[in-house]
């Protein structure tokens, strides 16, 4: 079983496109989307979820007013808004009650769910322990069936921070399901940058695919990611999408790569023929005859043809630059 991580420096770099399309090309295989903050393989996969799983992670303040003195005198202490430094507690916003709810008394502190970051200060200072730190239901984590196999994916709750610990939930769920099934490979939606989520997601993995783009800033954060892979000790590549569009820049990604020794295994040029299958709701080598009948040709033998019309169109350019990159892909996890 081999772990491929297709990532990126920056958001919109097309790095969900290309997973997709992997999706359509191996036949053995679980999807996992660890882009937990803003998944998107789902809207390209349309899958229909068997499992629905709370993910609970994090702290927040909630008031006990039978304890705040200030539930019975018409005074405030103030202690826990002193010492709050996010501006939480009497900033305005709904107040988390134990046992009650939501309560409209002027001379109780208010504790704004959303601007809560969970540090536990206030609980510490308050001087009648008032306030007491409570688990937080954060996302949900789903198990489901799309017409290319199966997929692992998330959704992160409102103003939730995202540590790394749901994307370790979609990574473990997704490695269970491999090793059950016996499934070659597990290919991974990852988040952009280089912060904690990405951090998760690369620990391990048998290559991370970098997705750039031939711009200032596509060039740039794509570095910072090649370095953190080098600081892991995980294996590298480069793909430069859309590159026709400043071959220039094209041309300093290789040579930074080659510096790196890293390989750029694949280049994609622009094609709008990409957007139309993204409109369709489907990869783009699927969106085209020779798709069909790849996508048809599954180990399991099931239909992956997506939405019906698209057979007897001819293959776009960036759909066969995606089938080269995904036959590379697959030499470099075999090396």
């Amino acid at each position: 079983m081999k772990e491929l991580l297709v990532i990126s420096g920056k958001g919109g770099t097309g790095k969900t496109s290309i997973v997709g399309a992997f999706a359509v090309l191996a036949d053995s295989k679980v999807l996992a989307d660890c882009d937990v903050d803003a998944a998107d393989l789902h809207l390209l996969l349309d899958p229909t979820v068997r499992t629905t799983n709370e993910f609970w992670a994090g702290k927040q303040a909630v008031l006990d007013p039978a304890k705040c003195i200030c539930s019975s005198m018409r005074c405030e202490c103030g202690v826990c808004a002193e010492v709050c430094r996010f501006g939480a507690i009497n900033g305005g916003g709904s107040m988390s009650v134990r046992g009650i709810g939501s309560v409209d008394n002027a001379s109780l502190p208010k504790i704004d769910s959303v601007s809560c970051e969970g540090c536990g200060v206030c609980a510490r200072a308050c001087p009648h322990g008032a306030i007491s730190m409570e688990d937080v239901m954060s996302g949900h984590w789903f198990v489901s069936d799309t017409a290319y196999g199966p997929m692992v994916h998330a959704r992160l709750g409102a103003a939730q921070e995202n540590s790394g610990k749901l994307v370790t939930e979609v990574r473990r769920e997704a490695r269970s399901i491999a090793e059950g099934q016996g499934l070659e490979y597990i290919i991974t939606d990852g988040p952009p940058g280089i912060g904690c989520p990405v951090i998760s997601s690369m620990s391990g993995v048998d290559l991370a695919l970098i997705v750039s783009e031939p711009t200032v800033s596509g060039v740039h954060d794509m570095k910072r990611v090649i370095e953190l892979a080098h600081h892991f000790g995980v294996k590298a590549a480069v793909c430069i999408n859309k590159y026709d569009l400043d071959e220039v820049s094209a041309g300093q990604i290789e040579e930074y790569c080659q510096s790196e020794g890293v390989e750029v295994a694949g280049k994609i040029p622009f094609d709008e023929e990409v957007v139309g299958a993204l409109v369709r709701g489907v990869p783009v080598v699927a969106h085209d005859g020779r798709g069909v009948g790849i996508a048809r040709a599954g180990a399991d033998g099931a239909d992956r043809s997506g939405p019906a019309g698209f057979a007897g169109r001819t293959e776009g350019k960036a759909a066969r630059a995606m089938r080269q990159l995904w036959a590379r892909v697959v030499d470099c996890l075999k090396g």
